[in-house]
């Protein structure tokens, strides 16, 4: 299994189990031609890689994708710059483990966001191929983090309420970076990243994707989507665009 750091508890957090999900962090992996490029996945605030992905991680190794996992910043609650670090450095190892030269990245909420810091400003979009968010908070959220923003040490809570000078300091000059690809994967129900339009982003090689333009009934919520069958479906048709999903995409509902 590649090496993890689970981290210790936060001051008011639970330790993450350290239990990768299936198929995933095998240290054999090699990327097939016909997917060269392993991905990652990244769970999001107060999560962890063992509950967030147990559906997602099986399928894309069923499908022939080498599966990256990682638990980060005490369940993601340290600062967003201290967990972007965190998975520079895992990053690192799964590319020296794989000996690729570029990942896809998966994310979830905060995990959909963070990455973005880290291509910016520490060096990772020359690593990354594609991001793929999962209902994230790339613009903040106008409620749910704030009431939360001071309990248990939760610093990245501050920092993902809209008007933050973090996300100030992240969206200045424009969402999108270097030759990478991104797709957004939305749901209207979103209850916590506010107003749910908030999580797209504006740029070239960007596809924005709202779940009910194509399946109209689909309640799934924020915490929900990353066990989202509809979702899951444009998270595979993005990875297998280089993470660039098709616009005319049709998921089965």
């Amino acid at each position: 299994m590649l090496g993890v750091d689970t981290g210790a508890a936060g001051a008011q957090t639970l330790p993450s189990p350290g239990i990768p999900p299936p198929g995933a962090n095998d240290p054999g992996c090699r990327p097939a031609a016909a997917h060269p490029d392993p991905v990652v996945l990244v769970h999001g605030t107060f999560g962890d890689m063992t509950a967030s992905w147990n559906l997602l991680s099986p399928v894309l190794r069923g499908l022939g994708y080498c599966v990256f996992a990682l638990d980060y910043g005490h369940r993601a609650i340290d600062p967003v710059e201290q967990n972007a670090a965190e998975l520079g450095a895992f990053v690192d190892r799964v590319l020296a483990t794989t000996r690729a030269s570029h990942v896809l990245v998966v994310g979830h909420s905060q995990g959909g966001m963070m990455p973005r810091y880290w291509m910016r400003f520490l060096g990772g979009a020359a690593r990354v191929r594609g991001l793929v968010g999962l209902s994230p908070s790339n613009h903040g959220t106008t409620v749910g983090a704030a009431p939360i923003a001071g309990q248990g040490g939760c610093e990245a809570c501050a920092e993902q309420v809209a008007g933050s000078a973090f996300l100030a300091r992240l969206n200045a000059g424009g969402d999108t970076v270097g030759a990478v690809n991104y797709t957004v994967v939305q749901t209207v129900h979103d209850e916590v990243v506010t107003p749910y339009t908030s999580a797209f982003l504006r740029g070239p090689r960007v596809t924005d994707v709202t779940l009910q333009d194509r399946c109209p009934l689909d309640p799934v919520e924020h915490v929900g989507i990353i066990y989202d069958p509809v979702a899951l479906q444009w998270v595979v048709d993005a990875l297998d665009h280089a993470g660039l999903a098709d616009p005319e995409f049709r998921p089965v509902c």
